[in-house]
This record gives C-alpha cells, structure tokens and sequence, in this order.
C-alpha cells in the first residue's frame, strides 16, 4: 500500500517495562502476557492516517538489559519518533529515565519527537509512580506524555499516533528537509516533494512512480 510518509519510531526504556507488548498491541491489537525478552531488536510496521494523507509507522523494539545498549544506539540515528517506556508499577524503571533520554539525545537527531509513556496503568492499585510525576518529568525535557496500558490498550493507539502528529507537524512547519532520510522520514507516492522538486532519489523510492 502506497503512504505519503513513512516514519521511524524507536521504543525504548528498561527491561520488561512492556515496550514489546506495546508494540504488539498496537500493530496486532492484541496483548501477550508472556514474552520472551526481545534480543537486540524487533520489528512492527503499521499505516495510520493523519491529516487524510496515509502513514507508514515503521517500529523498532529495543532490549532494555544493558548489555544490549550498544546495538539500541546505533538505531537512534534515522529515527523520527521515539517512545520512551517505563513501567509505573516499578520505581527504578521511571528513576532510570533520565539515562535513557541522555543516550536518545547524545545518538538521536536533534528534532526527534520523543513520547514518555508510563506503561501498565491497569494496574494502578500498584503504582509506585504518579501520574504528576510522569508529567512534570515530562514537562521539564520537552516531551509528550501519555499513561497508557498494553493489557487493555488503553491510549496505546493515541501515543503512537499522537507522535506521528507531531513528527507531521513539524513536516509543515518546515523543520525537517524530507528529502534528507537521516531524520527518520522517507517520502512516499503521493507524499510532498522535497524542496528539490522532490525528483532525488529519496523521493521516487517511496511507492514506484515518480511521474
């Protein structure tokens, strides 16, 4: 199916924080309450629509164990969404963050959209993390927020998309040369042309023809 954009998205955060099941709710709509630790990295893909114009997600799902960093680095560059998951039921997930963001920050593009997502709020007579908390860590690095649970898909699809938005806004506002595919961005058949006239390379790729 042909989209006018397509869009990376990396999910992070620390191990079994749920970023998996995130993942596989939103793409699949369904929920797995065992899951394998993810080695390395897995793969989702899903269209949307935002604005009427059809959108490519494509999702990369990181592991959260620390011997896994390395290979989570190198997937920052040429992503254009990251959500950014801890686990509200579990303190040091949320304590974590701060290390999380400073590796997306130092790996990532400057303009990457990044959505805090505190995971599992279905169980909330467990939270060790509030809802305020959340918001104003969010609030002090400039990112969106969200609670949202995996089990009941609560918000899943509104954090996913609500970052799409976002990246799209941006597109119109001229942030992003979209002909430039490093900021996680790639044109397809019916998308806009890049400042070039949209005849490079990058832009005819997207879905076959370019005439």
């Amino acid at each position: 199916m042909s989209y006018a954009y397509l869009f990376k998205y990396i999910i992070i955060g620390d191990t079994g924080v749920g970023k998996s099941c995130l993942l596989l709710q939103f793409t699949d709509k369904r929920f797995q309450p065992v899951h394998d630790l993810t080695i390395g990295v897995e793969f989702g893909a899903r269209m949307i629509t935002i604005d009427n114009k059809p959108l490519k997600l494509q999702i990369w799902d990181t592991a959260g164990q620390e011997s896994f960093r390395s290979i989570t680095r190198s997937y920052y560059r040429g992503a254009a969404g990251a959500l950014l998951v801890y686990d509200i039921t579990r303190r040091e997930t949320f304590n974590h963050l701060a290390s999380w963001l400073e590796d997306a920050r130092q790996h990532a593009n400057a303009n990457m959209t990044i959505m805090l997502i505190g995971n599992k709020c279905d169980l909330a007579h467990r939270r060790a993390v509030t809802t305020e908390e959340g918001e104003q860590f969010a609030k002090e690095h400039g990112l969106i927020f969200m609670e949202a649970s995996a089990k009941t898909a609560q918000n899943v699809e509104e954090a996913f998309i609500k970052t799409a938005a976002t990246i799209y806004k941006k597109i119109q506002d001229g942030v992003f040369d979209v002909s430039n595919e490093s900021y996680g961005i790639k044109v397809g058949y019916g998308g806009i042309p890049g400042p070039s006239g949209g005849r490079d390379g990058s832009t005819s790729q997207g879905g076959g023809c370019c005439g």
